[in-house]
């Protein structure tokens, strides 16, 4: 099925790896087949890797977008989300990052990204309170 992805002026997005920029006008893009895609604002530097859940996460989007680099990196991820898990405490985050573990395993690389995204605000507020 394909995907249809609007874009806003200027915006970039990541397909396979190659980096992407609209022009200054809105656009839409039509993919006909699969593609690893990634929106700028959901793919994160490794300048940008400064908390646990983004240590588990750049591993994860570096195989999505590098296809044949999950020998780079799974091992990293593995070891990120090993040490996440045994500090964490809460059973809700501990069946996200077995879903994240098992998506992963299945390459579903996109699937272990969305899970991963949506424990970043969470993980916002247990580092405040930690820091607090």
């Amino acid at each position: 099925m394909p995907l249809k992805i609007s874009l806003k002026p200027g915006e970039k997005f990541a397909i396979n790896g190659a980096v992407i920029a609209n022009g200054d006008k809105r656009a839409s893009l039509v993919l006909q087949n699969q593609a690893a895609i990634l929106r700028e604002r959901d793919i994160i530097q490794a300048d940008e890797v400064n908390t646990p859940l983004k240590r588990i996460y750049f591993p994860i989007q570096m195989m999505y977008l590098d296809e044949g680099s999950e020998p780079k990196y799974y091992g990293e991820f593995k070891d990120r989300l090993e040490e996440f898990m045994d500090v964490v405490n809460r059973p809700e985050i501990i069946s996200l990052c077995v879903k994240i573990n098992k998506d992963v395993a299945n390459k579903d690389y996109y699937g272990a990204l969305k899970t991963c995204r949506s424990m970043f605000e969470l993980e916002e507020q247990m580092l405040q309170v930690n820091a607090g």
